[in-house]
This record gives structure tokens, sequence and C-alpha cells, in this order.
């Protein structure tokens, strides 16, 4: 349902001169109907229908999938013991102070009781003004009384849900299909709801009128309103609190992949309804966006003014009214956008980054949606800080990595090449006069030119990209399984379960090296004939394991000899399993083979690039 295309600015005018116009004739009602009260003796019933419609009006009852306010049965008995006057002003009166109290803008403030003043005294002149309630009730006072309610809801209901359509079809949000049959069958529960009632009121009309009849008549409804109203705010603070658990579970565990976005997106709106959001994170002291989505207009870096007054922030920022105050962003969101939550993302007195989420109405944020706000970008801090840090890490163990390769080349091939040169150059000096010496210094020099070569081709190799960076963990793994099965006449057997999702360069490369450490060392010392890897991707964790039915070994023995010979053994495998947080077990017996375990929790291992900006559109 959309109106041909205008700019989003000419929209709002329109909806606004509309919401005006409709505000103008509501009060221009309520203003005609206290010329027309007339005097009552009836006060105590006329308080008790006021109570009881206040009440209603204030805790909505939820219906399919929305919620309403059953309160048309109240003002339809006013209207029949009172005249229409009561009705119009009291319910106005009621609607005007509900929407006060909610804090909602001014122009709404205005607009809703006078859409309903008026939706009352238009449904009840036509009825008036008729002949259909007499024809339709010619026959008996009830069937007139009954044709009097059901016309009077009737035409209630299509004036109402037609004044509050137009606006929703003029202002510039999308007014989908899907949204008007969602209010529409609401609004006709609220109508079943009302004819029961009504059914019931006219079935019981012979009897006396009074305050405790109305009372004891009333009071179901009203403690149904009150009832399902409690339950369904626990209902949606529940699903609130479960969809907060969602996503901070979620950005945990997937916080180095693109796939936490999408989940971050899809979770959110179950806790609060916007319609801009913007995430942004401190790194190396510039501000940049993580992740957009909906009605903005985002820019590369966050510089200038904008930076101070992001900078720094550690409580949430609230601007409940664009046009009276701006925030730090104001320019990166469209002019449609009202009411703004700025929420930072604080870890031990640090700002890393901030959560801003916008809506297109202004006093539109309440209070438990702010702290819903503020819980959900202290999570995000936690995990985004987390990321951080096992970049960092990564980003140390492999410069620790090229350290280790550059002193294996400093204490090794240049020392090696050095003393080949040194005796190369004590060979030219006796080349002449002693030339038996001269060629055992040729022949040394060659020897230690091959060992220059070979470690010089070892670096080459250790340099270029890792096995798991080209192909990935599994492929690496069969790659590795078919060359030792060409130099070997050993049985492999090897099964991946479960789904493979990517992780991280580290994890991929500790969890080859230990596959690679314990593989070799089967083969040069268990005199296996038979090898079963397992690569297992659980829903918590990861698990490789490598079983061969081999001659075992002393796992003590095997420890004191590990301490003793610094090489890459099990000290140095435990060492690589702690760098990624996993737990090595090794069972094995002398006689009776070896099973190594290696289980890796999943949380926050797995890997891809950072999505820096990715628009969804709004």
């Amino acid at each position: 349902m959309k109106l041909p295309e205008v700019s989003s600015q000419r929209r709002e005018n329109y909806a606004k001169f509309y919401m005006i116009f409709i505000t103008v004739l509501g009060c221009a009602t309520v203003l005609n109907a206290f010329f027309h009260l007339e005097p009552t003796d009836e006060i105590t019933i006329l308080l008790l229908l006021t109570v009881f419609l206040a009440i209603t009006e204030y805790y909505p009852i939820p219906l399919l999938r929305g919620q309403t306010t059953v309160t048309f049965p109240f003002i339809f008995i006013m209207y029949e013991l009172f005249g229409i006057s009561y009705p119009i002003i009291i319910y106005a009166g009621i609607v005007l102070v509900i929407n006060i109290l909610h804090q909602r803008p001014l122009r709404l403030v205005l607009f809703n009781p006078a859409q309903l003043a008026a939706s009352v005294f238009l449904a009840e002149y036509i009825v008036s003004h008729t002949k259909v309630v007499q024809v339709l009730s010619s026959s008996s006072n009830f069937l007139e009384g009954i044709s009097t309610y059901i016309t009077f809801l009737t035409l209630f209901f299509i004036i109402n849900n037609l004044i509050v359509d137009i606006v929703l079809l003029i202002r510039p949000q999308v007014y989908t299909f899907y949204l008007f049959k969602t209010k529409t069958l609401t609004e006709l529960g609220n109508v079943a709801v009302s004819l029961v009632y009504g059914a019931m009121m006219f079935y019981l009309g012979g009897r006396k009128v009074d305050e405790f009849s109305l009372f004891f008549f009333f009071s179901p409804l009203v403690a149904i309103s009150l009832l399902y109203s409690v339950i369904s705010t626990l209902r949606n603070e529940k699903k609130r609190l479960n969809a907060l658990f969602a996503i901070t579970t979620g950005v945990n565990k997937k916080i180095h992949s693109t796939e936490w976005i999408d989940m971050f997106k899809n979770t959110f709106s179950q806790i609060v309804d916007v319609q801009a959001l913007m995430l942004w994170v401190k790194e190396n002291e510039v501000w940049r966006i993580l992740y957009f989505d909906g009605r903005v207009t985002p820019k590369d870096t966050l510089t200038g003014e904008a930076l101070a007054r992001f900078d720094g922030k550690k409580e949430p920022i609230v601007y409940q009214d664009r046009v009276k105050k701006l925030g730090p962003i104001d320019e990166f969101f469209k002019k449609d956008m009202k009411a703004f939550v700025y929420s930072p993302m604080v870890v031990e007195d640090e700002t890393i980054g901030m959560l801003v989420v916008a809506k297109s109405r202004s006093r539109s944020f309440e209070d438990d949606e702010i702290h819903s706000i503020a819980t959900l970008s202290n999570q995000l801090a936690v995990a985004v800080k987390t990321r951080l840090l096992i970049e960092e890490k990564e980003k140390r163990i492999i410069l620790e990595e090229r350290n280790r390769i550059a002193r294996g080349i400093h204490d090794g091939v240049a020392q090696t090449l050095a003393g080949a040169v040194m005796k190369l150059e004590t060979a030219e000096r006796k080349f002449n006069r002693h030339p038996d010496e001269t060629r055992k210094l040729i022949l040394e020099s060659m020897d230690k030119l091959r060992l220059s070569l070979r470690e010089v081709r070892e670096s080459i190799y250790e340099l270029r990209p890792y096995p798991t960076e080209r192909v990935g963990l599994s492929t690496a793994i069969e790659k590795r399984i078919d060359m030792v099965k060409r130099e070997y006449t050993i049985q492999f057997s090897f099964d991946i379960r479960g789904q493979e999702v990517p992780l991280s360069p580290m994890v991929e490369k500790e969890l080859f090296d230990i596959f690679q450490e314990s593989l070799q060392n089967t083969i040069k010392h268990a005199q296996a004939t038979k090898i079963e890897v397992l690569l297992s991707y659980q829903k918590e964790q990861i698990i490789l394991k490598i079983k061969d039915n081999g001659v075992g070994f002393s796992l003590f023995q095997a420890m004191v000899k590990a301490q003793n010979n610094p090489h890459f053994g099990i000290l140095n495998m435990n060492d690589a399993a702690e760098k990624i947080n996993a737990t090595l077990q090794i069972d094995t017996k002398e006689g009776q083979g070896t099973d190594i375990t290696l289980t890796v929790p999943k949380m926050g291992l797995e890997g891809g690039s950072t999505v820096d900006q990715a628009n969804v559109g709004g």
C-alpha cells in the first residue's frame, strides 16, 4: 500500500496538515459537547464507568499479534444513560492524560483523543439521523437496542480505523499490507469482544441499572484487561531478555565472522524496534563504522566536532526531539529520524565503541528500551574488545614466528655461509703450497654450503603461505595424509563430522601443527600399521583426534625426555594447544597404541574478514 512517489519531507508535511485538521475537528467536537452537557444525579454510576473506561484504556488487551483497548461497551452504556456529550468529553480526556503519561509527542497527545472524539461523534450522528436502525428494529425493543449497538460499533470501528489508516498511508514510513492486515484483525477482535458484551448487556437489559449491577457486570472485563496486560508485559520482558541473551551469546561465538552481523540485525529488532542503527568502533584512535542499517547516510570516518563529542562518553545519551537538540552525529541520519539514543561501549573505563539507534517519532524511547540498549552495548563492548585482543594476539604470534625464522637464518645459514667463506679464502691462500689441505677445505666448505642450501629451502618453505591458509584445515590434513601414504605402508582413515565452519588462521595453524607433530611421532616411533584421524565440528567445540595401533609409550618418560630435549615434542604441543585455549589429552600405554585428542572450545574461534559496512537499507 503506497502512495505515488513524493519526497519524504513533503509527505511528512502532508501528514502533519492532516493531523492538524483532525485535531481541530476533534477539539471542536469536544468543545461542542461541553455546551450540550446536561446535569445528572447519577454521579456514582458516571464515576464508576469513568474509572472502568480509564483502566481498560490504560491497560490494553493482547489480541492476535497486536494490542487493543475494549472500551466501546463503556462508551455505549455511558451514551445510553447520559447522552453523547459525556462519553465524548470523558473518553477524550482519558486518552489525553494517558498520552501525556506515556510522554508521547505533542502532535500525538492532541491527535489521538481528537480523532477518537470525532469518531464517536460521527458514528452517533449517523446512527441517530438515519432510518437503518428503525427498519431493523421495528419488531421489538430488544432488536432496536442491539441494532443500535451493532450499528454504532461498526461505524465507530470504520471511522476510527479510516482516520488512522490515512495518516499511516500519507507519512513517509512505508505502510505495508501486512501491517494493515495485522491492525485490522486486531481491531476486529476488539469488535468481537465488544459484541459479546453488548449481547449480554441487552439480554440482561430488563434489570435495574445501578452502580452495583454495573460493577459486577463490567468487573470481569476490567479484570481481564488488567490480567492480560500484566501477562503481556511479563511475556514481552521475557522475550526481550531471551533476545538479549541470544544476541550477546551469538556475538561472542561469531565475533570473528560476518555471521554475527546478520544475527545481530535479526535479533536486535526483538529488543527495540528502531528505524535506524549504527555501530561504531574505535581502533587505533580512529572511529569507523562497523555496521549500519536503516535510514542512515554513513560517511567514512568520524572527524572534527563530531569526534570531540563522541570521545570519552561513558553513559547513554538520549535525544528525544531532534528539532530541539542535535546529537553528535546528527548528519549521519535521515531528516525524518527524530529521537536518538547514543549508548557508549565501555571496557575498563575506556570507550571503544558507540551504539546509536534512532526512531522517526519524538519522545519514542521509553526507560526500559534505553536500559536494554545500554545493557546490549555493554555486552557488545566485551565482545568487540575480545575480538581486538585476539587479533593483537595473532599479530604478535606472527611477529614472533618471523623473528624466530630471522634468528634461525642468522644463527644457522648466516653462520654456516660465513664459515664456508672463511675456509674458501684459506683454501685460496694454500692452493699452490698445500693442495691436499686445500682440497680438504673445499670439501668441508661444500658440505657446509649444502647444509646452508637445505636450511635456506626450509626457511623459504616456512615463509610460504601455510597449508591451512591456502586450502583450509580439512584439505591440508587430507593432503598431508596422502603424502604420507605415498611414502609409508600405513592404512589411514580420515573422518569429518558435523558442519565445517571457517576458523581463524591462527587456530587452523596450531591445529595443523599439532596434527603434523602427532603424525610424525607416530611414523617415527609407534611402528603403527593403522592411523585413524577424526575432525569433529560439534555445537560448542571442535575435536581433532589421532589414534594409532602402535607400540605406545610411557607418558612420564616422554615428558622427562621432552624437558631435556628442546624440540617440538609433547611440551610444545601442549603450549600450542594453550595458545588457542584448547585441551590436549594423550592416552597411551606401552604395547596398546596411542590416542591423542585435542578439544578446542568453539566460542570466538570462527574466522573470516570483518565487514566494515553492511548497508541493508531501511
